[in-house]
């Protein structure tokens, strides 16, 4: 999927460099299509790392794309400089009167925060409010997931004994679902996180769709797949894990290792990578099947006939 962005974007480099198909505006403007709109809420605090993480997985089905990143104004960002995120990101001003086919929401590290006490909390959820009407599918990402259920339906998280942290083997509950089209019985999905959902907390309107003997609920979505909920990190590459473990062994947090990550759990080795393929097809799916085959074309109809189901 050509994905288009602007085009100084420095992640448009590493992109390119890994022969994934980035298209310039002006050659986007000559394609007489309706571009997919899909806006990035990324919350990650490495965030050029997530911003090619989340490009590289939605070039991969060949629709056109444009992708739209949205900064929270309440937080200062400690590890991107705010020239950054003037150039590349928008407010919530700015996209308050748009309409998107998709909207991904990423993680956060805030999971031992109450809700209430992250500091953009309120903005996020009136972030989430307006996207009843102006977003037609919801993809969240692993707190983004909690955030999620909490602010939309009141769903706490619950504290893990231990923090997971690694590579999980993950069920595949219903092989005829949109979502898992073309995946085997099993597969693998990184995870880091300290806490967790409970499949039985979630609405009669939700489709378990994968779990874990160690994670526990892994995917989720509301029938109609306007909300999708990941509670993995299948957008990870091969390293994210390997940094988190150096950068928290060095500031003398944790001494853990992932599980299931180096070969012989020896950090001195490159970590394997065997979610790969997995990711790449979960995300073609949700923008196949939840986004592009059910999306007006007309996205003012969002709002106009009140396409979100409560």
């Amino acid at each position: 999927m050509p994905v288009k962005v602007n085009s100084q974007l420095p992640a448009v480099k590493q992109l390119e460099a890994d022969n994934i198909f980035v298209m310039d505006e002006d050659r986007a403007n000559q394609q007489d299509i309706r571009t997919l709109k899909i806006l990035v809420v990324n919350l990650m605090p490495r965030k050029m790392v997530t911003e090619s993480q989340i490009l590289a997985l939605l070039s991969n089905t060949p629709l056109q794309i444009n992708v739209d990143f949205l900064q929270m104004t309440s937080h200062k960002s400690k590890n991107i400089t705010q020239n950054h995120l003037d150039t590349f990101y928008k407010r919530f001003d700015e996209i308050e009167t748009e309409f998107y086919d998709g909207m991904i929401v990423t993680g956060a590290p805030v999971e031992n925060l109450a809700f209430e006490a992250v500091d953009y909390w309120d903005e996020l959820k009136d972030l989430l409010d307006w996207s009843r009407s102006h977003v037609y599918s919801t993809l969240h990402i692993c707190w983004g997931a909690q955030a999620g259920l909490y602010a939309r339906y009141g769903i706490p998280k619950h504290k893990l004994s231990q923090k997971l942290w690694g590579v999980y083997q993950q069920s595949v509950e219903n092989p005829k679902h949109v979502l898992f089209r073309g995946f085997d019985d099993e597969f693998f999905s990184p995870h880091s996180r300290s806490t967790e959902n409970f499949s039985v907390e979630l609405p009669q309107d939700f489709d378990i769709l994968s779990v874990g003997d160690k994670t526990g609920l892994s995917i989720a979505a509301k029938k109609n797949l306007r909300e999708v909920y990941s509670f993995g990190h299948l957008e990870y590459d091969r390293l994210t894990l390997d940094f988190e473990y150096q950068r928290d062994k060095a500031n003398g947090e944790s001494e853990q290792i992932p599980e299931h990550y180096y070969p012989h759990d020896d950090p001195s080795q490159t970590p394997k990578m065997n979610w790969s393929s997995a990711a790449s097809l979960f995300f073609s799916n949700w923008l196949n099947y939840a986004v592009y085959q059910d999306t007006p074309y007309d996205l003012r109809k969002l709002a106009k006939y009140e396409y979100y189901n409560l």
